[in-house]
């Protein structure tokens, strides 16, 4: 993002953004067939790394996969069904303004910030004036140090906090939305049953941790259990908040949004590449390249993560030819830092929105295909 200052007025050069006009079927179709089927006894020997029943890639069977899906994310405290359901709602509305379920970015009202001025700014972000620019600024607040501890206590709280009190999460819901309640917005009622088993996982557990406590204390439990459970949380939101946040990616409202947009809505990143090749592969391997072939996690959550790397690499392929690589900065906590300064807000209005920073400035805006016309250059309603 190029900027360039006159007396009064910033003005940037922005990225333009391709949205695309692409088909599911094109997209699976790219993928070889082999990449799509499960085995629930290779997906077992790979349980001391990773869970990944709720999206049901696991096995064949839905019945193991919610079995064992229920057992091993209670005991890591993460109420199965209830993420089960949320998740795929986020996985069929992703980068939906009103109907994705977490990373939905707070808009410029929801913020209180000053009403939008036509006459001061651009919409898309790509020019303000200093007096606007001055006003958000000190609105928002954007100081390295400020920076620093919100993202380290998003990193840290940010998962707790997104199951008990919807932090981050759909901003239509009602206060006090949280994936505890089998009554909550986010649950059908036919889904009351499962909420319920969901709790009875999480009773368990604090049950486990309470035990632990009074019988090695709390010091102890803390020291090995506590402290390594909020530090792989914060490694889970580390890889989701930088898959789906970035100056570089659109949200949608309901007029432009279909599922391929929003499933195009993300990004691949190398966990920890800015480190170097060596812990970009420790990265990559020790969280099955979640973090590298998301993109196609998206297109097709079932497909098992030793299936993702070439059914992604094939994705990949297909994507090009459409002008569209979704390939991130490497992830880890700089990028973390960057992301967390760059996308504050999205303005009330417009139907394909980016993230703007404490300046009102944006990096990005959108670029459409051009259907009008033909192949043969001449325009199909000449014919």
């Amino acid at each position: 993002m190029g900027t360039q200052s006159t007396s009064d007025v910033t003005t940037v050069k922005q990225n333009e953004v391709i949205i695309p006009d692409l088909t599911i079927k094109d997209l699976l179709s790219s993928i070889p067939s082999h990449c799509f089927k499960r085995s629930a006894l290779r997906s077992s020997t790979y349980i001391v790394w990773d869970c990944f029943c709720g999206h049901q890639a696991f096995s064949e069977s839905k019945s193991i996969n919610n079995s064992v899906g229920w057992v091993l994310h209670s005991a890591l405290g993460v109420p199965y069904h209830s993420w089960r359901i949320s998740h795929a709602k986020h996985h069929a509305s992703t980068g939906h303004m009103t109907q994705d379920q977490v990373f939905v970015p707070k808009t410029r009202s929801q913020l209180g910030l000053p009403s939008f001025d036509p006459t001061k700014e651009d919409i898309s972000g790509s020019s303000v004036s200093d007096e606007v620019k001055r006003e958000l600024w000190e609105a928002l607040g954007d100081s390295p140090l400020g920076a620093l501890l919100g993202s380290a206590s998003y990193l840290l709280g940010g998962w707790p906090a997104y199951l008990i009190r919807n932090a981050s999460g759909q901003k239509r819901y009602p206060k006090g939305t949280n994936h505890f309640n089998p009554k909550a917005v986010i649950f059908a009622p036919h889904q009351y049953g499962a909420i319920i088993l969901s709790d009875i996982g999480i009773l368990l557990w604090l049950g486990a941790v309470a035990a632990s406590i009074n019988a090695y204390g709390f010091a102890t439990v803390f020291r090995l259990y506590l402290v390594p459970y909020l530090w792989v949380n914060h490694w889970l939101v580390l890889i989701t908040f930088l898959q789906h946040t970035d100056p570089l990616l659109p949200h949608y409202r309901a007029s432009e949004f279909n599922f391929v947009r929003g499933a195009l809505a993300t990004l691949d990143r190398s966990l920890l590449g800015d480190c170097g090749s060596i812990m970009a592969w420790v990265g990559a391997h020790a969280t099955h390249g979640i973090s590298e072939t998301h993109v196609l996690h998206h297109v097709s959550s079932k497909i098992p993560h030793y299936n993702a790397w070439e059914a992604s690499a094939a994705l990949r392929k297909r994507l090009e030819q459409a002008g569209l690589v979704l390939q991130g900065a490497p992830g880890g906590w700089r990028e973390v830092y960057r992301v967390f300064k760059e996308c504050k807000f999205v303005e009330d209005d417009g139907n394909v929105l980016f993230y703007k920073n404490a300046y009102g400035l944006a990096a990005s805006r959108p670029k459409f295909n051009d259907n009008s016309a033909s192949d043969s250059g001449v325009e199909i309603d000449k014919l």
